[in-house]
């Protein structure tokens, strides 16, 4: 029988042949759920020539956050007048009609149109979706463009559009950097609508040929590890199951560019069975801290923290230092970088006056105060205007916001963010924002890991998938044993000899003495865990009453959705 050409269509949809309608949106945060459009653009093109244009404020039915405001440009004032999203959302959902909808990290963006639709009673647009940060992940290499965010890649492709989150702009910005990744994929033989969704999902030729690097890991929890062929530590993971996620990174559900990169570079996979999946997790933190490998970014410097320490001194005043000494001194940490230990230094000193001068003080000591007293700031002991027992009651009440209540700060900064915006000084406002943030994740951090690291022996169980138990000793905020007691076995021998076998921990100061915060984190999650059963603790397992952790419920939900467009 001879061969028969496929037709066009069986061949697919020639790109040169596809309208594209890029588009960008501009909101108030980013879950839908609680937040709205303010702004949409949309740019339609076809074959390299524009088409139309969309472009319209959008009124989100509420005040915009000062934070937003600063960074899109979009104040209230100008969308008083600008129709709603019930208004907007038909003539969008003609415009883009037909056509293959593009946007730059097109998750966020598509969320919130379903969410509108869902919302209107409009069925959600059925068009097909790409996005540019995928594609820019798979034909660009990291030689080329350090990320993928818009800024970035619009730079690149030379681009006479400069991003600056508005949408239209942004649109149109994504328009050039869309025509030049299609160019970079036609090097791929990617031609057609079809070639080019399955291209950005289809695994590279690196990680087909390397799938024999999963064939000798077990079914088991454990650690992993990617090395070279010089045995150099590439990467670490965990999982409950070693084989299956091993043998992910070969498929096309892995699309992260950095570890397609190390696929390249890996020689083999070795791996660690443990006893469970917390024992995995936490093999794994300790092992990143160990070998620090170049592929892992999470906690690869977990030793390189700061605190804040109240000094131990006549007039005590806030020093960023570099460890915890066993010094009856107040400590809030750990940070991971001296400015943001500054940032929490500078809220508290806004609730407590404390000095805020380096050199060392003596309650004979005298020098002209400086303006900090004039402002009301200080009380000016190194000029006698202040004695230590009345500075005493400064440092108390510093301690005290450090360590067990941190109202007077959270009012304090709050009070002083109102008036600034007030005012209207809205930068002003958000770094005293984030300032408070800072001062406050911190001191619930710290006080929820001092609540376990305190206790020198706490032993718990949680249901395992065969009907036995899965038991951890855990040692001053440290994992010192894990196994798994087999369904019938009597638990009390079980225990004892873990106990029996467990790692020596001796207590120190600090709530991170023993174990690493993220170490400490990951025990403290699994406890917190729905089963978990505590067979022993020795001493008491609790947090302040007026603790941060009230305050820091409120400042993430603030935060929430801030970082919609990281990768722009």
């Amino acid at each position: 029988m001879d061969a028969v050409q496929g037709t066009l269509d069986e061949l697919g949809t020639p790109l040169s042949e596809v309208t594209f309608v890029v588009f960008d949106l501009e909101t108030t945060g980013g879950s839908p759920a609680e937040h709205a459009i303010t702004e949409i653009g949309a740019v339609k093109v076809k074959a390299g020539e524009v088409l139309g244009e969309f472009s319209t404020l959008v009124d989100p039915g509420g005040p915009i956050p000062p934070f937003i405001s600063v960074l899109t440009g979009i104040t209230d004032a100008m969308v008083v007048a600008a129709p709603r999203i019930e208004a907007v959302l038909p003539s969008f959902l003609e415009f883009v009609s037909g056509a293959v909808l593009v946007a730059h990290n097109a998750g966020f963006d598509t969320r919130f149109v379903k969410a509108a639709c869902a919302a209107l009673g409009y069925p959600p647009p059925v068009n097909p979706v790409v996005d540019t940060v995928d594609l820019a992940r798979r034909v660009l290499t990291r030689d080329e463009v350090p990320n993928a965010k818009l800024g970035t890649l619009a730079r690149f492709f030379r681009s006479p559009t400069e991003p600056c989150h508005r949408a239209l702009q942004d649109a149109r910005a994504t328009v050039d950097v869309l025509h030049g990744l299609i160019g970079r994929a036609g090097s791929f033989q990617v031609h057609t609508l079809e070639e080019l969704k399955s291209f950005v999902r289809a695994p590279t030729p690196e990680q087909q040929r390397k799938r024999h690097l999963a064939e000798s890991v077990p079914h088991a929890p454990g650690v992993y590890l990617f090395e070279d062929e010089r045995g150099e530590i590439l990467y670490i993971g965990k999982s409950t199951n070693l084989r299956n996620r091993v043998r992910s990174y070969f498929t096309a559900s892995e699309t992260r560019p950095r570890v397609r990169e190390m696929i390249g570079i890996a020689d083999r996979v070795r791996h660690v069975v443990c006893a469970t999946a917390l024992e995995a997790e936490v093999r794994e933190l300790r092992l990143i801290g160990g070998a620090k490998p170049r592929y892992n970014r999470r906690s690869r410097f977990p030793e390189k923290v700061v605190w804040l320490k109240l000094t131990q001194e006549p007039f005590p005043r806030l020093s960023i230092v570099r460890e915890v000494r066993d010094d009856d001194a107040a400590y809030l940490g750990p940070f991971s970088s001296a400015r943001a230990a500054d940032d929490a230094r500078t809220a508290l000193h806004e609730a407590v006056p404390l000095r805020q001068c380096t050199q060392r003080l003596t309650a004979s000591t005298r020098v002209p105060a400086c303006a900090l007293h004039e402002m009301g700031r200080c009380g000016a002991p190194c000029a006698g205007h202040e004695s230590p027992a009345d500075y005493a009651l400064h440092a108390e009440a510093a301690r005290r916001a450090m360590q067990h209540d941190a109202d007077a700060v959270y009012t304090a900064v709050s009070a002083r963010m109102e008036r600034l915006s007030v005012e209207q000084r809205y930068e002003e406002a958000s770094v005293d924002r984030d300032r408070l943030a800072t001062f406050i994740r911190a001191a619930a951090r710290m006080q929820r890991l001092s609540a376990l690291t305190r206790i020198p022996q706490m032993v718990a169980a949680s249901p395992a998938f065969d009907g036995g138990w899965d038991i951890h000793v855990i040692r001053y905020g440290r994992l010192a044993a894990a196994g798994v007691m087999p369904r019938g076995t009597h638990p009390v021998p079980f225990v004892e000899s873990l106990v029996a076998t467990a790692e020596s921990v001796l207590p120190g100061p600090g709530p991170t003495h023993a174990a690493t915060a993220e170490e400490t984190e990951c025990i403290l999650r699994w406890l917190e865990s729905p089963g978990i059963r505590l067979v022993e603790v020795d001493g008491q397992w609790s947090l302040p009453a007026q603790g941060a952790a009230r305050h820091k419920a409120r400042i993430d939900l603030a935060y929430r959705g801030l970082d919609h467009k990281a990768l722009r």
